[in-house]
């Protein structure tokens, strides 16, 4: 097995940078200055080492609007693609000071006057504006959002290899359910799928769980063992390539359970408020147009590189009443019933907004009542 680190494909990473360079001239910024991981993939096509868990901001990525330049804090040429040049390549550095050294030495830096930046610290927050000293210092992370939430074809086909990936581990774990069985035996099958498919990093934790008859969102308590009448839930997500993948699905250990019409009347009038130029606050009325109380979940949130614009719940109602659904975003989205004595069906599709419609990319079945 290679294990080889490569760049994200030519053509992948100079669509998802030319969007980038686009947003930068419409917010009017001369040079962009990254820390976020999601955001310097997105800019540079680098997967980044060494990185997992949280850690403060750091300029990782300096994207120059004039000339299109990439500079990327790296101290190896592994996975930097061949159009970053190795002088364009700084190294990490424990004192601060040397770092604001190097991106003084970027072209364009002391002449430019507006720099954007995705987030902040105190340190670099009196530190940057002496390597951009002619520059006014405003939020970035705009310009990004607004990038990422339209998807270009190859960031679809990533999405599309994410989602196939995600379901092929559903349907081992779905495989194995019976009453006995336990819910971690269920959630270990699902993952060694996963990984079996190539994709070692699943992109949430619970992934299956017994849905509780006493309560509309919690784990029920007990042994962990699936009795026979219960509604499983599965909510299967993987990191593949940057991309997150996701599906879910409620599937029953025994007996039928009437629910599966009810979540069905409710996907049918979610999926028809997926359409272009729609208000994202129709998702939210599709579930009171249904009879059905709003999901302890966002319904919908976007698909991409980590959790991409927009999000819509309930608990925001402002966001959902001001966003509106575009061609290219790709949202998972979520239907959710519940009833006192049986339990909750939950389902999640990946939907691709197109200008025609909306394409469901999730393809593994739900059970039928």
């Amino acid at each position: 097995m290679s294990t080889e680190v490569l760049p994200d494909d030519r053509a992948l990473r100079l669509g998802r940078r030319q969007r980038a360079l686009e947003q930068m001239a419409a917010h009017d910024l001369d040079i962009l200055v990254l820390g976020r991981q999601a955001n310097v993939r997105y800019v540079s096509g680098t997967p980044q080492l060494w990185v997992a868990g949280t850690r403060p901001f750091g300029p990782t990525c300096v994207l120059v609007r004039a000339t299109g330049a990439v500079h990327l804090l790296s101290t190896w040429d592994e996975g930097v693609p061949d159009d970053i040049p190795h002088e364009n390549l700084y190294g990490i550095s424990w004192n601060p000071l040397n770092t604001i050294a190097v991106l003084q030495r970027i072209e364009g830096a002391a002449t430019a006057r507006r720099v954007g930046t995705d987030a902040l610290s105190p340190v670099f927050a009196q530190l940057l504006p002496t390597a951009f000293p002619n520059a006014e210092l405003v939020d970035g992370e705009l310009a990004m959002r607004a990038a990422r939430r339209i998807k270009t074809d190859q960031e679809v086909a990533a999405l599309r290899h994410a989602i196939a990936v995600a379901e092929s581990g559903l349907a081992a774990a779905v495989a194995e359910l019976r009453p006995g069985v336990s819910e971690q035996l269920l959630a270990g099958v699902l993952l060694e799928a996963l990984a079996a498919g190539g994709v070692s990093t699943p992109s949430n934790q619970d992934v299956v769980w017994v849905t509780s008859r006493d309560h509309p969102w919690r784990l029920v308590d007990g042994d962990g063992r699936v009795q026979d009448g219960d509604l499983v839930a599965f909510s299967a997500g993987v990191l593949a390539d940057g991309y997150i993948g996701e599906v879910g699905r409620t599937w029953p250990a025994g007996g039928a359970a009437p629910l599966y019409r009810r979540w069905e009347a409710l996907w049918q009038k979610l999926i028809a408020a997926c359409q272009p130029d729609a208000r994202a606050g129709e998702l939210l009325v599709a579930y009171a147009a249904s009879g059905e109380p709003d999901p302890p979940m966002p319904v919908a949130r976007g698909l991409g590189m980590g959790f991409d614009p927009p999000v819509i719940s309930s608990q925001l109602p402002r966001t959902a009443a001001d966003e509106r659904l575009e061609p290219g975003m790709v949202l998972a989205v979520t239907g959710y019933v519940w009833e006192r004595g049986i339990g909750a069906v939950f389902g999640r599709e990946a939907v691709l907004i197109t200008a025609d419609g909306p394409e469901v990319l999730t393809s593994c079945p739900m059970w039928r009542a």
